[in-house]
């Protein structure tokens, strides 16, 4: 728990995911966004799923990511239990290198909306950038950062741009 107003969960299924998902804390830690962690799986701890989804907005939480990999049907079970935003990360692993977890997860039925990220190490990122995105709607501080934010996106290209043509250049 951060010391700053806590508004994102950030759930995982297994504590192996825990590496790719301190991508997504780094980020909201550079928008000054706060977070709570948790290890909570849809099929080995479905009641704390379904406890944790019911009693995240009253605790503030106002955005929830989820990753899981496999039949990565935690983003769904706790969608079902809230009305708050749910963003599932895929991971890869097992037999079909994280296929199977994106499709779990994009494919949830009428009702029930899981937002989905891309596979792999831009995953997380993605969520987190998602997850202020949603906050910025009411907060003109957290639209501001995303604005420098994807300012320096674009300054990093040109300069990308720049170094490829003087490499051109010298052929």
């Amino acid at each position: 728990m951060m010391s700053k107003k806590t508004e994102v969960g950030i759930v995982m299924g297994s504590d192996s995911d825990w590496p790719l998902l301190k991508e997504a804390t780094a980020t909201l830690d550079s928008f000054g966004v706060g977070y709570e962690v948790r290890v909570i799986s849809a099929h080995r701890t479905p009641e704390m799923a379904s406890a944790y989804a019911r009693e995240a907005a009253g605790r503030g939480l106002k955005v929830i990511i989820t990753a899981a990999g496999g039949a990565a049907h935690l983003g769904g079970v706790l969608a079902a239990h809230t009305t708050l935003p749910v963003i599932g990360v895929p991971v890869k692993g097992g037999a079909l290198n994280g296929m199977d977890a994106l499709l779990a997860i994009v494919q949830m039925p009428a009702g029930i909306p899981v937002a989905t990220v891309t596979l792999g190490n831009a995953g997380p990122v993605n969520a987190a950038i998602l997850a202020v995105q949603m906050l910025a709607i009411g907060q003109p501080e957290l639209t501001r950062k995303l604005e420098k934010y994807k300012k320096t996106l674009g300054e990093k290209v040109a300069s990308g741009n720049s170094k490829v043509q003087a490499d051109l250049k010298k052929k």
